[in-house]
């Protein structure tokens, strides 16, 4: 089943919720289809603009989730009122979940010096049963070539089901574009922030500021030195951009 989407900035942004999300996946599994799932905030939509190949990678992603409460109102102002949020670090625990249940391999792929064994330990003792078969800690850059070809051979001798790739916008979207067809894994999903969480490095945002769209303000306070720019200058790029789009709709729509 393929899902509607909403074009935001050009991207196709899916039209779904956290269940619809989960059947998605779960009918790749059990496919053996191979795609690779992004979890869009405004950061993805803005570097989108200024990468084509990125901007055409993102739209051949068997999902594009809604992960910030922006591209859900934007949706809904475009008539998709059923839209919700799918947030990334959400999302992965959902996943572990039904992972859990279906007994199905997942793979940890992200993090500083030793935060994939962090976020590996917090998901046993939240999910004893999951099968996790490895990890490997791989900062948010861009992978020299012979190390990436490593990382490939592991994972696919790893066999998962699920690459959980944390790797930071937009490292791991371009990770998954360029290495998707390289990899025996289903499903591939970059999670960003959820690996900081889990390992407890960064404090997650309470749920009433995410809902409201103020989680980017709660984690400028807790990082102001790495992400300045992205909540200051890209942000402002994005709402930009959005005026932009809503002004020409408008004009057209006249």
């Amino acid at each position: 089943m393929s899902y509607v989407g909403v074009s935001i900035l050009n991207v196709n942004v899916s039209v779904i919720n956290y269940q619809m999300a989960l059947s998605e996946v779960e009918r790749w599994i059990i496919k053996k289809e191979k795609h690779y799932v992004c979890v869009a905030a405004a950061h993805l939509m803005a570097e989108c603009q200024k990468d084509k190949r990125l901007l055409e990678g993102v739209n051949r992603a068997g999902l594009v989730t809604p992960d910030g409460m922006p591209l859900v109102w934007l949706a809904r102002l475009y008539g998709y009122k059923q839209v919700s949020r799918v947030y990334g670090p959400t999302l992965m625990e959902k996943l572990c979940t039904l992972a859990k249940q279906q007994c199905w391999r997942v793979y940890l792929l992200g993090g500083a010096s030793g935060q994939s064994q962090e976020v590996a330990r917090a998901l046993r003792r939240k999910f004893p049963a999951l099968r996790i078969v490895g990890h490997r800690d791989t900062p948010a850059r861009p992978i020299p070539s012979l190390q990436n070809q490593k990382i490939i051979a592991e994972v696919n001798h790893a066999r998962p089901e699920i690459v959980f790739v944390g790797l930071g916008c937009p490292n791991q979207e371009l990770w998954m574009i360029e290495n998707r067809k390289k990899l025996g894994a289903p499903v591939l999903i970059g999670v960003g922030a959820a690996f900081d969480f889990l390992s407890c490095r960064v404090r997650q945002a309470p749920e009433w500021t995410q809902n409201v769209g103020f989680e980017w303000l709660y984690r400028l306070i807790q990082e102001p030195k790495r992400l300045w720019y992205r909540y200051t200058v890209i942000n402002a790029t994005f709402i930009w951009l959005v005026m932009k789009e809503l002004l020409c709709k408008k004009r057209f729509s006249i």
